[in-house]
């Protein structure tokens, strides 16, 4: 790899004694550059065109350097956009349940959302469910994705018992989350999940701006209130930007 003359080149030339294959020697640069302060999160890398006019190496080899760092949770790719460092992964409560727009402000950061699906289906729909919704008539479906910064860091599917929701779909959800207005109307009294992981449909890539078969973290989720059982929910977080945390006693 031929050193840069160029002073203000955003990566840092490499000596070619350096044993590591090249791909290591790229990551390694652009690690440098992350903890140093000189790439900030957030910030957005040169091209992959960009990295090959600079470095001298083969466009396979840049690839895999930023999917291997994507995969290590430092850098965040989006297709159509670029590549981006990542923010500290943000984390979802794993035991208890709380707001995501929540969680993301108390990092100091801007959440939105994005309805995509709000309707009211047969109750017979049932079976397709995370979980069951025992004895309910009369169902109504939610798909929102929420955004971190401008970044998509969660899709929710949700299945809502419209006894217990009767409003739930005159709901702004762009103003308040499908937990915070459930939250209000029918406090919970319990709850059960699941915790998988998966590789996201093809419509949900595109939704989080992933590409197929990046792996993903799933939560299934059900919740009752005094009032009966309230819904469930389907959680479909890229596991490139999310993790998942919780605490146990004895």
């Amino acid at each position: 790899m031929s050193k840069s003359t160029d002073g203000n080149s955003p990566l840092d030339s490499f000596e070619i004694e350096t044993p590591s294959p090249l791909y290591a020697r790229v990551k390694h640069a652009i690690i440098q550059k992350i903890h140093s302060g000189a790439w900030l999160p957030n910030s957005k890398l040169p091209s992959e065109s960009e990295l090959l006019n600079l470095l001298g190496v083969s466009r396979m080899t840049i690839n895999r350097a930023l999917r291997e760092l994507t995969i290590e949770g430092l850098l965040i790719r989006v297709q159509g956009v670029g590549t981006f460092v990542a923010e500290a992964k943000g984390h979802a409560a794993l035991f208890e349940i709380h707001n995501i727009a929540e969680e993301i402000a108390s990092r100091g950061h801007v959440h939105r959302c994005e309805v995509i699906t709000l309707e009211e289906v047969p109750a017979k729909a049932e079976p397709a469910l995370p979980f069951a919704l025992e004895g309910v008539q009369r169902l109504f479906h939610s798909v929102v994705v929420h955004f971190e910064n401008d970044v998509p860091v969660q899709i929710e599917e949700r299945f809502v018992n419209a006894l217990i929701a009767p409003k739930y779909l005159e709901q702004d959800f762009t103003r308040i989350t499908p937990y915070a207005y459930l939250i209000q109307l029918a406090p919970l009294t319990e709850g059960e999940h699941a915790v998988e992981a998966i590789h996201a449909k093809s419509a949900e890539c595109r939704l989080l701006q992933i590409k197929r078969n990046e792996p993903c973290l799933l939560i299934r989720r059900r919740t009752w209130s005094a009032k009966g059982q309230v819904g469930s929910a389907r959680l479909v977080y890229p596991g490139s930007r999310y993790r998942l945390e919780g605490k146990f006693g004895q």
